[in-house]
């Protein structure tokens, strides 16, 4: 395992039309916040930097081409469904609270997003193709989330996992896997990182 220290993120632009999409998406989210938790209310007011913002800086990682991309505990839609908006593969959103799948669903139907899926089952039992590109955010230890990039990533995928400040000791907790790491500074918290691993397999596999 080895990984670089911490890089700044490419510079980035979003289109017009997806410009629009998040416009739309924005009202739609503090709709359903409303009756069901999707994120805390004091996140609210800073909707577009914490959420939005610390969502699309993903977006000059991915990788070239258009293999599929899922999102693993999406929950309100970050990063998997802001990520969406903005691009054109096919887009996997894996959430397992039914009701958060359900107002996933609804912003796929509203904005017509034809390009995504949404999986309303527990990351264990979902069944997806081979995987170019995995994401999630703030969802479990490194050491666990390898385990599911292991099992759902095609040969060349990649995941892509914002993190904390704990970032470097979430790397060194997960011995157990071989792996190359590359780490960037996000730009949207000073304390955080974004990881960007890939040849991910079990040590001595």
């Amino acid at each position: 395992m080895k990984h670089d220290t911490a890089q700044p993120l490419p510079p980035f632009a979003v289109s017009r039309e997806t410009e629009s999409r998040i416009e739309a998406f924005v009202p739609l989210l503090l709709r359903w916040n409303a009756r069901i938790n999707l994120i805390g209310p004091t996140t609210e007011a800073g909707l577009r930097q914490r959420h939005v913002m610390d969502s699309l800086q993903l977006l000059p990682l991915l990788p070239d081409g258009e293999g599929p991309l899922a999102d693993l505990g999406t929950g309100g839609g970050f990063p998997g469904l802001v990520l969406a908006l903005a691009v054109t593969r096919p887009v996997h959103l894996v959430e397992s609270d039914r009701r958060k799948a359900a107002f996933l669903q609804t912003v796929v139907g509203e904005l017509s997003l034809a390009h995504v899926t949404v999986h309303a089952k527990r990351i264990e039992a979902v069944a997806l193709p081979p995987i170019a590109v995995l994401t999630a955010r703030a969802l479990a230890p490194l050491d666990k989330m390898l385990g599911w990039a292991e099992r759902l990533l095609a040969p060349e995928g990649m995941a892509i996992f914002p993190k904390g400040r704990n970032a470097l000791d979430e790397i060194q907790a997960a011995p157990g896997w071989t792996m190359t790491v590359e780490r960037f500074k996000s730009s949207t918290d000073a304390d955080a990182s974004i990881l960007r691993l890939s040849g991910i397999h079990r040590a001595g596999a």
